[in-house]
């Protein structure tokens, strides 16, 4: 006797709530302030192209200009670490997109290199100092069991965001690069009023029974995190991935450039990766939940290096850049919300931030190794090597991944339940 199946609506009201249902609301809050922001995310993405079309620039002052961006963003995940720890994470996440309001603008009406460069530096330190207390936010308040949907629908929220706003900035361009930058202050300091209004400190307290003994809590310093050498290991392991990952970013366009393909053509072929991260998180997320972690970031270091080395056979085929694209993107989309959530895990819960701080501190710098490591290659051995390396890294990163997230997920998993054991003894 068979069982007919749930009609459509059903089934969908399920979906939908093993996707989306039972978050908090604090989350959702903290969720709409990031899609907010990211939609009006516009100087990161126009910054060269307004230095050198604008200002009239060198592509080298404006590449000097990215980078110094990019340091500050580094210095600034390590700051706001420590300051979610510190002072809160709320009023880290105020200060710093008020901060970023203030520098983008300035940023608009600053003339000179030397005090363009610094107020970069400035915007990139201050941009980046929330992103670890966010983090810290929902570890805080999403149960362990449900962070990794909420870090993949946090996310989604930013590639929306990312998505929106580089084809609203195009149009916006249209009349001068300023009304960019007042356009992003305004939605950053939107941003803040947000979580001004709706998202409250959440920071604990007190240490969490049978977890954070081990480190010393509630006193963790930097210096802890970084003696930590099962974090850390997994921390390089997300260093090599997001190596791979830049190279979608840098050496790619130049490649096609070189190839003879149109700007209009790496734009489509880069915009995909964008649109497959909105299309497949949810989707992907529900597949991997309750996997084995370690072979998930396995299959997801795979994936991004040897499917960004499917651009070996390119050539000047679109279409092949655009699978090689549509590859590594599934890697990442299982890779992000999986490891960001284990860092949650790893973290004692006075030192969420300090953790997602040194963990931001992997893509930024890769940031800075990957372009600078793939323009090198590029030059010197030609595409073949570049696209070769990284599947060789994407290789080293999954075996790495296999070995030393399993133990973190032991070690986390023990965490849990000592957790667990402790609250039960502490109600009886």
């Amino acid at each position: 006797m068979t069982t007919a199946a749930p009609p459509l609506p059903t089934r969908l009201r399920s979906v939908l709530t093993e996707s989306v249902g039972g978050l908090p609301a604090e989350f959702w809050w903290l969720w709409l302030s990031t899609l907010v922001n990211k939609l009006g995310a516009f100087v990161t993405t126009f910054m060269a192209l307004y230095l050198t079309r604008e200002r009239g620039y060198s592509a080298s002052y404006a590449g000097l200009v990215v980078a110094l961006y990019g340091l500050g963003s580094a210095v600034g995940s390590l700051a706001g670490g420590v300051l979610a720890d510190r002072l809160g994470r709320r009023p880290t996440v105020l200060g710093a997109q008020l901060l970023t309001a203030g520098c983008t603008v300035a940023l608009a009406y600053t003339n000179g290199r030397l005090l363009i460069a610094a107020v970069a530096l400035l915007t990139g330190l201050c941009a980046n100092a929330g992103r670890p207390a966010v983090s810290a936010i929902i570890a805080d308040v999403v149960p362990a069991a449900d962070r990794v949907r909420a870090f993949s629908l946090n996310y989604w929220a930013i590639n929306i965001g990312f998505g929106v706003s580089a084809a609203v900035a195009g149009l916006i361009a249209l009349n001068g690069f300023q009304p960019l930058f007042l356009a992003d202050a305004a939605t950053t300091a939107l941003c803040a009023l947000v979580v001004f209004a709706k998202v409250r400190e959440s920071r604990p307290t007190a240490p969490e029974p049978g977890r954070d003994s081990r480190a010393g809590a509630p006193q963790v310093g930097l210096g802890t995190v970084f003696r930590d050498r099962r974090f850390i290991a997994l921390v390089s392991m997300t260093f090599l991935f997001a190596v791979i990952m830049n190279q979608g970013n840098s050496t790619l366009a130049v490649v096609m450039g070189r190839e003879g393909l149109s700007t209009t053509q790496y734009g489509l072929v880069a915009g995909l990766n964008g649109l497959l991260i909105v299309v497949l998180q949810i989707p992907v997320t529900r597949l991997i939940r309750g996997r084995d972690r370690a072979r998930v970031l396995m299959t997801a270091a795979l994936l991004a290096g040897w499917g960004i080395s499917i651009a070996v056979f390119a050539g000047g085929s679109v279409l092949v850049y655009a699978l090689s694209v549509a590859v590594w993107t599934v890697g990442e989309v299982i890779q992000v919300p999986t490891n960001m959530s284990l860092v949650a895990e790893l973290s004692p819960t006075h030192a969420r931030g300090r953790y997602q701080g040194v963990s931001s501190l992997a893509w930024s710098g890769a940031a800075f190794v990957g372009p600078a490591a793939g323009g090198l290659l590029l030059d010197h051995g030609g595409p073949g090597v570049v696209w070769g390396g990284c599947a060789l890294l994407g290789t080293v990163a999954g075996a790495g991944y296999l070995l030393v997230a399993r133990r973190a997920d032991a070690t986390a998993t023990a965490r849990s339940a000592a957790a667990a054991r402790s609250m039960a003894a502490v109600a009886d």
